[in-house]
């Protein structure tokens, strides 16, 4: 794992020297900006030339502390991810689910097919009712060993949260965080358009759902088809599993471990409350995991010295997803800082006035599918190119409702596979997956996710 976690961060490091490089060759520019409710808008027509800021040695080593810094709050909810989930582990309470789940589903085969499709709709739907994606980090050390206890490898375990609440984030029929912005930005009233984008929503929910409940039948049937073969080997000697059968079968939910879980539950469900009703975010969310960590040791009955043990060690855990975090936002900051981000904006933002509305529809998916390598985030992407993009459709015969469709399809698909966006460096991190490996394993899913977008903005110049 250390190895594949080594080669991973040089990629991201490699790729900020080559965004740094660029700085030094491609011209700066810049667009104005305009604040307005709390957030800075880029002001469309703007577009002018501005002096070179080509990213030195010392911009380059400082970019990765600065990327620290940006990143604080998601570091901070992932460190005290690491230290909710290491105090479950010791109090047992998570091996003894694990298991009743696993002899659930294999006293009932007929069941295990529904796992994937039923679990990745519920994340999906999670993605698209209120933005789920740095919380489904909480989900993967669960996930991982109750799919090994399955049958599955690591890939399906990560992939069931992750990938789930992603497809739902990218499709949104109602994410406040994208579509919710987006229409604002567009004078658009709130959410309208839903009817087709919750028609979209279900077609590629279905359609991921599909290709990992075929990938993990396959790994069942074959597990040397797995990409996390070897490593899974390791994985299933530790939680004593064989061919999806737990070995140790002579355990029970004690009153300890039910009062650790359902303080678990409770604290997700004030999650999912605070998010939905008050938008909290990294810190109130860190806030609540936090205080299920304190129960959890307190009904789990750990010592004092046991907790402590426990969050430290959960932390220390974390360190690697959370400098793979800074390394990435390092990227965009090195972008930002060296006057190029705008430059390529406006470029392909050039090319686009003489096309028809459908492809123009698509030229804006492709535009915004390049921006997001450097803008990994929906909020920050939409506030960024909707200024521009909005009054470019106007212009081209494209509706407000495609660009912003364009918009949710190239700010969503190519995150799993970015090394700038955090919460895939993350996940990739948690499950000890090289990120090399994932890519070439899921380009057949992205080819898939890209071409269905490119076809499904097509009824949208009709409808729209």
């Amino acid at each position: 794992m250390k190895k594949m976690l080594c080669n991973t961060y040089f990629l991201v490091f490699s790729i900020m020297l080559f965004v740094a490089a660029l700085t030094w060759i491609v011209p700066s520019g810049q667009y104005d900006r305009l604040e307005q409710d709390g957030r800075t808008y880029a002001v469309a027509g703007s577009y002018h030339q501005v002096d070179r800021n080509p990213q030195s040695v010392g911009d380059i080593l400082a970019a990765p502390v600065e990327g620290f810094t940006q990143c604080a709050e998601i570091i901070a909810f992932i460190l005290v991810v690491g230290a909710l989930f290491t105090i479950i582990e010791r109090t047992g309470a998570i091996n003894t689910m694990i298991k009743k789940v696993s002899l659930f589903f294999s006293n009932k085969p007929r069941y295990k097919k529904l796992f994937i499709p039923v679990c990745m709709f519920l994340f999906s739907l999670c993605g698209a009712l209120f933005g789920m994606e740095e919380e489904t980090l909480i989900f993967i050390p669960i996930f991982i060993p109750l799919a090994l206890s399955l049958g599955y490898d690591t890939v399906v375990g990560m992939s069931i949260p992750f990938i789930g609440a992603f497809t739902g984030f990218s499709s949104a029929f109602v994410n406040p965080f994208t579509v919710g912005i987006a229409q604002t930005i567009a004078q658009l009233p709130m959410y309208s358009g839903w009817q087709y984008r919750l028609l979209i929503w279900f077609v590629f929910t279905s359609v991921v759902a599909g290709f990992f409940t075929w990938y993990g039948e396959r790994v069942r049937k074959n597990p040397t088809k797995s990409l996390t073969y070897k490593m899974d080997l390791e994985k299933r000697a530790e939680l004593k599993i064989i061919n999806d059968i737990v070995v140790d079968d002579s355990f029970r939910l004690t009153r300890a471990h039910k009062l650790v879980i359902a303080s678990f539950i409770i604290g997700m469900g004030v999650l999912f409350y605070g998010v939905i009703r008050y938008q909290w975010y990294m810190i109130e969310i860190a806030a609540v995991f936090l205080g299920v960590s304190i129960a959890s040791a307190y009904f789990g009955k750990l010592t004092l010295d046991q907790a402590t043990d426990a969050i430290i060690d959960g932390a220390k855990s974390m360190m690697g997803v959370c400098i793979l975090m800074a390394l990435a936002r390092s990227i965009v900051i090195v972008a930002t800082n060296g006057h190029i981000l705008d430059t390529f904006l406006h470029a392909m933002t050039q090319s686009i006035g003489s096309l028809h509305p459908i492809i123009a529809s698509q030229a804006m998916f492709v535009i915004q599918t390049v921006l997001n390598f450097f803008i990994a985030s929906g909020s920050g992407q939409a506030v960024l190119t909707m200024p521009i993009m909005v009054p470019l459709g106007d212009l081209v015969n494209v509706s407000r409702q495609t660009v912003i469709l364009a918009y949710q399809f190239g700010e969503g698909w190519g995150n799993p596979i970015i090394p700038t966006a955090p919460v895939t460096m993350g996940a990739l991190a948690l499950a000890g997956i090289s990120y090399p490996a994932w890519v070439k394993w899921f380009l057949k899913l992205e080819i898939i996710l890209v071409a269905l977008s490119m076809l499904l903005l097509i009824p949208a110049y009709y409808i729209w």
